[in-house]
């Protein structure tokens, strides 16, 4: 009795690896299937190459934009903050235009911060630049005027962080006050703020996601005439996701570098 209860045990196990084992040759002949018929059959991984390279491209050229507007909308509104109500005492043109320049700033960061990015991107593409056909360029101009607002608060928090003893040293060596942001506060402005900056890229690179709606092929678009060729929707899209999440995770690591690096050099 034992010896037959053993030899069925025996071949039900034998039996369990051997399906076991059944199971996962096709299972990894359905991936390969699955990736041939996604990626390889018609050269459809070049999509993802071409999209990959447009949305660092959108990604590149608009934090370029968005930090220059950020510097100038930053001075600006400190400068407003810091000098406002000296100017206002003076009283003259000075303060007019400087009140002025200061009201364009905020309506700028109401307007972009209150409204989605998705909305202004096809306002930029089917209305202000409607006559346009490179989409990448209208991309690269609404996601750049987007993170524009959001690096000039950045930017304001860096400058009004700095101390006041740094504008009245600028001012002892002779220099104006344009001439003191330029050369001591802007400077020492980037240096607080960097890593928050470095973190409203990586922000700025899943926000290109959106490109699409233009038809920018961008990563996610890639993987969606991918989808939209094979109708298999999960190769293509775990491929765009997975491509993400390691570009994401790589900057990441370098924005740490990069904060313990300002961390050792202040000690």
């Amino acid at each position: 009795m034992t010896a037959w209860i053993y030899t069925k045990y025996v071949d039900f196990m034998k039996g369990l690896f051997i399906d076991f084992g059944e199971w996962i040759k096709l299972s990894w002949q359905d991936f390969v299937d699955e990736f041939k018929l996604n990626f390889i059959e018609g050269d459809r991984w070049e999509w993802l190459v071409e999209g990959f390279g447009n949305t660092l491209l959108i990604t590149l050229l608009a934090g370029l934009i968005g930090i220059a507007l950020g510097v100038i909308i930053a001075i600006v509104r400190s400068t407003y903050d810091k000098m406002g109500p000296d100017l206002k005492k003076r009283g003259g043109i000075g303060y007019g235009l400087l009140k002025f320049f200061n009201s364009i700033c905020n309506i700028y960061l109401t307007v972009i911060r209150g409204t989605p990015v998705v909305v202004q991107l096809l306002i930029m593409y089917f209305i202000i630049f409607a006559s346009s056909t490179n989409d990448i360029m209208v991309a690269v101009i609404a996601f750049g005027i987007n993170s524009g607002a959001y690096v000039a608060e950045i930017f304001r928090s860096g400058i009004m962080s700095v101390d006041k003893g740094q504008f009245e040293a600028g001012r002892s060596l002779g220099l104006n006050y344009i001439q003191t942001m330029i050369y001591i506060v802007v400077p020492q402005m980037f240096k607080i703020v960097l890593p928050t900056l470095c973190n409203e890229f990586i922000v700025l690179l899943k926000e290109t996601s959106v490109a699409g709606y233009v038809g920018t092929v961008d990563l996610t678009k890639a993987g969606d005439l991918i989808r939209g060729r094979t109708f298999s929707a999960f190769m293509p899209l775990i491929a765009v996701a997975l491509i993400y999440l390691v570009v994401v995770m790589i900057f990441t690591a370098l924005v740490r570098k990069l904060e313990r690096r300002l961390r050792n050099s202040d000690h």
